[in-house]
């Protein structure tokens, strides 16, 4: 195999796959599998850490943001996939807020590349497979994973999500999600899994929307409902629903920079996945 640095890798990626946006989990899935399978006979068997996936139109960015700012502050190792970047590739996988280095990334790339045999990837599931690769590879306390388009086809749902989170419902990509909120909703509602927690931070969701959340199977957290913000001082208060489904209380929290929903989602999020949460750390994360 020819050694390639990482622009090298980004541009061959660009031109390889025939089709830039190519939607399904069959063909990521089974590099996936097979890169887990090259593991095992490595005697190094994959193991993941707790995994909070977050689709949606608006905020995703800012709620992964506020995740990962929350987790530093308590001290966790974490790890963050989102895209696309703004002026560096590395930008897309960090590990404890750091974008990770090119040699990390071609590692990755190296290894996604004998494992794949004819299967064809696109530029963003190369990408994808390789920010999980790293994120095995960092003892990591959490992983933090956006979804590129939609949700249900998208590469990442190849991971079961622990918590899934989706943000806001609008019409985006419809020419592959669909041309109304109740099919894009579908779409973005695909993360969640059957028993496992689903937070949801869209309040006015189109028609039939409770329907579409209760035939995800998951264990729902709706903003309004579950989990609500109220204005407080200066700032806002929150309140969460907890694994044993009690209430918990953050008070003081910021309203400035992020969309405090966004916040908030994030928030209902880390708590459904079982972290206990400081306010005071929390407040110091949000500033």
């Amino acid at each position: 195999m020819p050694e390639r640095n990482l622009a090298e890798w980004l541009t061959l990626l660009e031109a390889r796959h025939p089709a830039e946006i190519d939607l399904g989990l069959a063909r990521v899935a089974a590099v996936w599998a097979a890169i887990k399978q090259q593991r095992l006979q490595q005697g190094d068997a994959i193991s993941l850490p707790p995994v909070i996936t977050v689709a949606g139109t608006n905020g995703k960015g800012s709620c992964l943001a506020s995740m990962q700012a929350v987790m530093l502050a308590h001290g966790y190792r974490v790890g963050l996939f989102t895209s696309p970047h703004f002026l560096h590739y590395n930008e897309r996988i960090a590990v404890q807020g750091q974008p990770v280095e090119d040699a990390t990334i071609v590692c990755a790339f190296d290894e996604i590349e004998v494992a794949r045999g004819d299967t064809s990837l696109t530029y963003f599931e190369f990408g994808a497979l390789a920010a999980l690769l790293v994120f095995v590879d960092a003892g990591l306390d959490l992983m933090l994973l956006e979804v590129g388009l939609g949700g249900r086809l998208d590469a990442i749902n190849i991971i079961d999500a622990d918590v899934a989170v989706v943000t806001s419902i609008a019409l985006d990509h419809q020419a592959w999600l669909g041309d109304t909120r109740a099919l894009i909703a579908v779409e973005k509602l695909g993360i969640a899994r059957p028993s496992k927690p689903l937070v949801v931070a869209e309040a006015d969701g189109p028609e039939g929307f409770e329907q579409m959340i209760a035939a995800t199977g998951a264990e729902a957290s709706v903003i309004g409902q579950d989990f609500t913000l109220s204005p407080e001082n200066d700032g806002f208060s929150l309140q969460l629903k907890t694994l044993n489904a009690e209430s918990e209380y953050l008070h003081g929290l910021p309203t400035s920079g992020l969309l405090p929903i966004n916040k908030a989602a994030a928030l209902q999020a880390l708590s459904c996945a079982g972290f206990s949460l400081a306010n005071h750390k929390v407040i110091a994360a949000l500033e």
